[in-house]
């Protein structure tokens, strides 16, 4: 994984936390690098758990909830950061649709060996969009998040379902249906 998103982690860590409580979590979640990660660096997605379960372990919050949380702290990085992405985009659905075949293509430009999710989408009515994430990499509950404050942004309502595939623990289905 690109290590944005590790510094990413850390910094919201430290925004909830404070500082001498990262670093003493970090210690304790017996990383390999010892918690040193660079924005330009490529680690391990096991090294992400890692992190996350041992901020669950000291705030009591389950890893799935921080995921979520992350999710949404990422999304506003992202607004901040890539503001081209939502520069033409008019609602939740039309960013949502537009991961895999303009935002991922622009990324590969930039970091030709990113291991990028897929993200399939198909409407399923007005008002229902169907978004199937598949990666190898146990986010689910971040993705989640993701799609939460994707809805936020765009000052719209909704619910969202996630189920996972029985047959494929890769693979889960989110269902995301604008409310209001």
């Amino acid at each position: 994984m690109k290590g944005v998103v590790f510094v990413e982690l850390i910094k919201m860590a430290e925004d909830a936390f404070g500082e001498d409580t990262v670093d003493d979590v970090l210690e304790k979640a017996d990383l390999e690098n010892g918690g040193a990660f660079t924005t330009v660096g490529n680690y391990p997605c096991s090294e992400l758990v890692k992190i996350v379960v041992a901020f669950s372990e000291f705030s009591g919050l389950s890893p799935d909830v921080l995921q979520t949380k992350f999710g949404h702290w990422m999304m506003g990085f992202f607004i901040q950061h890539y503001p081209e992405f939502f520069e033409k985009k008019d609602s939740a659905f039309a960013l949502l649709e537009s991961v895999d075949q303009e935002i991922h293509v622009e990324v590969r430009k930039l970091y030709p060996d990113a291991e990028l999710p897929r993200f399939d989408t198909a409407r399923r009515g007005d008002n229902t969009l169907e978004m199937v994430y598949s990666s190898p990499r146990p986010l689910h509950a971040f993705c989640q998040g993701l799609i939460e404050a994707c809805l936020l942004h765009f000052d719209e309502k909704g619910d969202i379902t996630s189920t996972p595939h029985a047959s494929d623990d890769t693979t889960t289905t989110f269902e995301v249906t604008v409310t209001g």
